[in-house]
């Protein structure tokens, strides 16, 4: 009998490590949806990021935590998901308007030789002059020839993500920075038109601030929107050729033309709300969605977040009109992914960039997002209203590279300028902030 008992509880201790092993084998980790990256102050986190072993997966590193940008961001997963079911993707996204938190965690961690299998980056001299530079990006010419790209993206946007030749990173959208949202029921039942001109602008601002209504929303509790606003002027003073040659130190920062600009921006912090400081930009952008403010300067994101988290309508609810004195101008600014060096397994990081810069890709990414495709044989009927638009703006417009989103100065510069708006928002010092926008300038190294 007692034989017979220890047989059987063997048996049943066997059977329950069967039914373990079983359980263990089929329990994957699916993949995180907006869950911050691992930093340098929490290293434990990063267990939590792992793939099962023996499974192969990619890391995808970016700031799309919000709205519209975070569906884009889920809808390009589930497609590869779909095309790749035997690869596990890690959303490994961080919080922050503009990367701010993400790029310093990023920064972290490529120092820390632990990469991500590909991360978000500006096209421009945020990919150029930093991680290029730095010689920590792989060269993807060959994937962009094998998957015949080199005449599915315009020659200058390739030329954004090229250095000496050699490309460095897939775009997925294009976004336009100089965009004044405005709400139509305030403009309609005030019969005003929006502003194309600079003149125009102060015309319609000191009418809506006589009925008491914010004219111009700003939400800088971040520093960059501010200096969206600044380089939308530059670029309406300057025109595309000269504001490129800013970055080229053809013309200097305290040039006449720029204390111009700095005049103008000045005037239009003039109409802004008492609380920018305390706003983010999609607080700003709901002011505008409310009623409580009447315009926004914004890149059309902002219209992303508009239509998918607010639901509201383009051309019904919110219009849009290019910033003052640039209608033939786009202020370009694209979301690029690329292949940094030392990743474990390259080749599936490759598949990722694929569906990134397939079609397919393109146009489930940007509808959701708020932008436009980067290559130019899309699907144009599965935009709306604005995003055919703006489709048709690019092909025929001025290209020009965004500052305050790292595309056309490097990143010790744009952190300066950063500084130097967010004193100019208070103190509207046009001589001391031309000053320091020059001394950056020699300083950065952009002067000649």
């Amino acid at each position: 009998m007692r034989q017979k008992m220890l047989l059987l509880i063997s048996v049943m201790i066997v059977l329950s490590m069967f039914m373990a092993a079983c359980g263990n084998s089929g329990s994957e980790k699916p993949a995180t949806t907006g869950d911050p990256a691992p930093t340098a102050q929490e290293p434990e986190k990063k267990e939590e990021t792992k793939a099962p072993e023996g499974k192969k997966s990619v890391e995808i590193f970016s700031w799309w935590t919000g709205a519209g940008e975070e569906a884009g961001l889920l809808g390009l997963i589930d497609l590869f998901n779909q095309k790749h079911p035997d690869i596990e993707v890690i959303n490994a996204a961080v919080a922050g308007g503009a990367g701010t938190n993400a790029k310093a965690v990023l920064a972290s961690r490529m120092q820390g030789g632990d990469p991500p299998g590909t991360f978000q980056v500006h096209g421009g001299a945020e990919l150029n002059t930093g991680w290029v530079a730095a010689g920590k990006m792989e060269g993807l010419n060959d994937l962009f020839e094998s998957e015949g790209w080199m005449d599915k993206f315009p020659k200058d946007l390739i030329d954004m993500v090229s250095d000496g030749g050699t490309i460095y990173s897939v775009p997925v959208n294009i976004h336009r920075g100089n965009v004044i949202f405005y709400n139509k029921k305030i403009f309609d039942d005030n019969g005003l038109t929006p502003p194309t001109s600079f003149e125009e602008f102060v015309t319609v601002a000191d009418a809506l601030k006589a009925k008491g209504i914010t004219p111009l929303a700003l939400g800088d509790k971040e520093p960059w929107t501010a200096t969206m606003v600044f380089e939308n002027v530059l670029l309406g003073v300057l025109g595309p050729e000269d504001y490129k040659k800013l970055f080229t130190g053809e013309i200097a920062f305290d040039d006449a033309k720029v204390k111009d600009s700095l005049e103008k921006t000045k005037k239009m912090f003039s109409y802004i709300n008492d609380d920018h400081a305390a706003r983010n930009w999609q607080d700003a952008s709901q002011l505008v969605a409310n009623g409580q403010a009447a315009m926004n300067i914004m890149g059309d994101w902002a219209k992303g977040y508009f239509t998918t988290d607010l639901k509201l309508q383009p051309n019904v609810d919110f219009g849009w009109i290019a910033t003052p004195n640039t209608a033939n101008s786009f202020m370009v600014i694209t979301d690029t992914f690329g292949l940094p060096k030392g990743v474990k397994d390259p080749d599936t990081v490759k598949e990722w960039l694929k569906v990134l810069g397939s079609v397919e890709g393109q146009d489930v990414f940007n509808p959701l997002k708020g932008s436009i495709p980067a290559r130019v044989d899309a699907d144009a009927s599965k935009y709306d209203v604005y995003g055919q638009s703006t489709i048709e703006d690019f092909k025929k417009s001025s290209l020009a590279a965004s500052l305050a989103h790292g595309s056309a100065a490097s990143e010790g510069f744009l952190t300066q300028a950063n500084q130097v708006m967010t004193i100019f928002v208070t103190n509207g010092d046009v001589e001391q902030a031309a000053k320091s926008l020059r001394d950056a300038q020699v300083s950065s190294g952009m002067a000649q």
